[in-house]
């Protein structure tokens, strides 16, 4: 496996890790916040550069479903950057040393609403690349060969961190900040720090495991007719 894949793995990583941080911002501080933001865009910005082929693929790939999502969700993804490193200028003043007259209630809370719907839109983005990240897990970890106790134990384990991530969402409330709700419910970090990114990583795995097996549930509905088309030619036969 090339050094420069992994390496682009590793920083990928370090920018979804560095978005968790980013949400906990009344555990970090407004400075912890801006720095571990700023960090998070640049490594985006090399994640771009990284893969800045895949942009003139989009029209040869957009007649396939799978395709055409990906697509989607990643111009959806881009539009929430957008919407989040914007409002970020306006209600910066940590690095900048200057507070921005725009940085009112309104705008943090659209920073607040894009921040989680990153959160909810980078989880699909990662479902749809989970067959990819399980083939390096394979590659690393030296497994070679299918096995049917691990592939269920780990189908468990799916499962329970969805049904985890179903209650982590109301839990941290998620419903109400994604729909720009007014809200007083806010995670009590003096409780527990641990449990803030527990529930958010839950809620992350519920989505990459509503994505992946929505996608094997549009694949297996694509294949069936292809299978009663060869049945039918071979009894004709």
């Amino acid at each position: 496996m090339s050094p420069i894949f992994l390496s682009r793995l590793v920083f990928d990583l370090i920018a979804a890790g560095l978005l968790l941080f980013g949400l906990s911002y009344w555990w970090l501080g407004n400075v912890a916040h801006e720095v571990a933001g700023t960090a998070m865009f640049l490594l985006l910005i090399a994640h771009n550069v990284f893969n800045r082929r895949w942009y003139g693929t989009i029209a040869k790939g957009a007649r396939e479903p799978r395709s055409l999502f990906n697509i989607v969700v990643t111009f959806l993804l881009m539009l929430a950057m957008l919407a989040l490193l914007v409002t970020s200028v306006l209600i910066s003043n940590a690095l900048s040393g200057v507070i921005s007259p725009y940085a009112g209630f309104t705008v943090r809370q659209i920073h607040t609403l894009a921040a989680y719907w990153v959160l909810v839109i980078v989880s699909v983005h990662l479902g749809l690349r989970w067959p990819m990240i399980m083939g390096v897990a394979r590659k690393l970890t030296g497994i070679t060969k299918p096995n049917a106790v691990r592939t269920a134990l780990l189908r468990v384990i799916a499962i329970a961190i969805a049904i985890h991530g179903v209650w982590s969402s109301f839990e941290l409330a998620v419903g109400t900040k994604l729909s720009m709700q007014m809200t007083l419910d806010w995670w009590n970090f003096e409780e527990s720090v641990a449990g803030f990114f527990i529930h958010c990583l839950a809620i992350a795995g519920l989505y990459m495991c509503l994505t992946y097996y929505a996608m094997k549930w549009l694949q297996a509905r694509k294949r069936r007719p292809r299978s009663a088309a060869a049945v039918a030619e071979n009894v004709h036969q």
